[in-house]
């Protein structure tokens, strides 16, 4: 796999915005990438978070414990700054500061690594976090985008 750039990561993130978000669209970006996992063997876990709370989670067979625990960090940062996790580990990887040495976030809470990716409305506020973990970090990230391109689409097909 290619490895993203932070200008593709930042496109992305101009591009995949929903004009709105329903738990029930929530749930059906879950079920997508549960069952892209699946199909592929893919030991994930996968998080849709929104409105304050988990809106759909799944572990996949071979997935671990950890996985959760990684989830919640990606999921934080997402939620800390409005972008995905990746575009901050590109940030700081570009700038030559590790988020491990930001003193004042919190490692136990927060991580730069890919795999979680921010649900957006299309003017930009944050409805929350799409996150997986199980994977390399860009294969997280594409995973994850890949069930808002899902919604979208389908969304496109009712209007």
């Amino acid at each position: 796999m290619a490895s993203l750039t932070i200008e593709a990561v930042s496109q992305q993130e101009q591009k995949y915005r929903l004009k709105h978000l329903t738990y029930e669209d929530a749930w059906q970006i879950g079920v997508f990438i549960r069952n892209k996992a699946q199909a592929e063997y893919l030991p994930v876990a996968i998080e849709v978070w929104a409105f304050g709370q988990p809106l759909f989670f799944s572990a996949q067979s071979g997935s671990v414990i950890d996985n959760i625990e990684w989830m919640k960090r990606k999921r934080n940062t997402v939620l800390r700054t409005g972008h995905s996790s990746l575009f901050m580990g590109l940030t700081y990887a570009l700038a030559g500061q590790p988020m491990e040495n930001k003193p004042y976030i919190d490692q136990t809470e927060y991580c730069d690594h890919g795999g979680s990716f921010p649900i957006l409305h299309e003017s930009g506020a944050v409805l929350g976090a799409v996150t997986l973990s199980g994977l390399p970090s860009e294969q997280d990230h594409t995973l994850a985008i890949s069930g808002l391109q899902h919604l979208l689409a389908a969304q496109d097909m009712t209007l």
